[in-house]
């Protein structure tokens, strides 16, 4: 089994304190970690839930993914980290089993981890991110 856990579970949204506002009210939920991800142009807030995160994600330049994704589809489940072992290998794996890569190769992603996103296209409509936490 390459898949070891659930990091996360991204929902794109508009107003990112709005988000984390209503999770703290709603939830009693605080943020553990917060990033900007300029490569990709957007800003988290990273809500720890076990082992494991709800990852609030707001677009910081309209030509990111998450701006495109709201744009086409509004605001919601965009979405869902899985975490491996090794992030090349399961890409590789994944790929052979059929999948389209977004990402040719892992990169480095939030919190210092190594990433590869899949298309929902190949994965029964699901985008799929691979993290390799460090």
């Amino acid at each position: 089994m390459l898949l070891t856990e659930l990091d996360h579970v991204a929902i794109a949204v508009n107003d990112l304190d709005a988000a984390v506002a209503y999770y703290s009210r709603a939830f009693g939920a605080t943020v553990s970690h917060r990033e900007v991800v300029e490569h990709d142009g957007v800003e988290e807030a990273l809500i720890k839930v076990a082992d494991s995160y709800i990852q609030l994600t707001a677009a910081t330049r309209e030509d990111s993914p998450i701006a495109r994704f709201i744009e086409r589809r509004g605001e919601g489940l965009h979405h869902v980290g899985y975490r491996v072992e090794d992030c090349a290998s399961a890409l590789a794996s994944m790929v052979a089993a059929g999948a389209t890569p977004i990402d040719a190769a892992p990169r480095a992603g939030s919190r210092g981890t190594t990433v590869a996103f899949v298309h929902p296209k190949g994965s029964f409509g699901t985008l799929i991110e691979l993290v390799q936490v460090q």
